[in-house]
């Protein structure tokens, strides 16, 4: 697919000449595809895992802190329930 869209921007650098509307299309379509390259290379393996890690790591320390307090109450009451 990648090959694909490549030859696409060069016919559409050629078509250039004729027009240089085409010039804008191969551009655009050139920025896309090392954008989505950029991106998809960097969403693989370790890299990622360790990205989202450190994320739900940062989402958990949050919700902790601002829950603290509510989840020990519920704590008492559910032992106060079970007794």
């Amino acid at each position: 697919m990648f090959v694909f869209l490549f030859l696409l921007s060069a016919i559409l650098f050629g078509l250039g000449f004729l027009n240089p509307l085409w010039w804008v299309a191969a551009a655009v379509l050139l920025f896309t595809l090392v954008h989505h390259g950029r991106r998809r290379g960097s969403e693989s393996g370790y890299g990622q895992y360790r990205e989202d890690r450190d994320r739900r790591d940062r989402w958990d320390r949050r919700y902790r802190r601002q829950n603290r307090e509510r989840w020990a109450r519920e704590d008492r009451r559910s032992q106060d329930d079970h007794r």
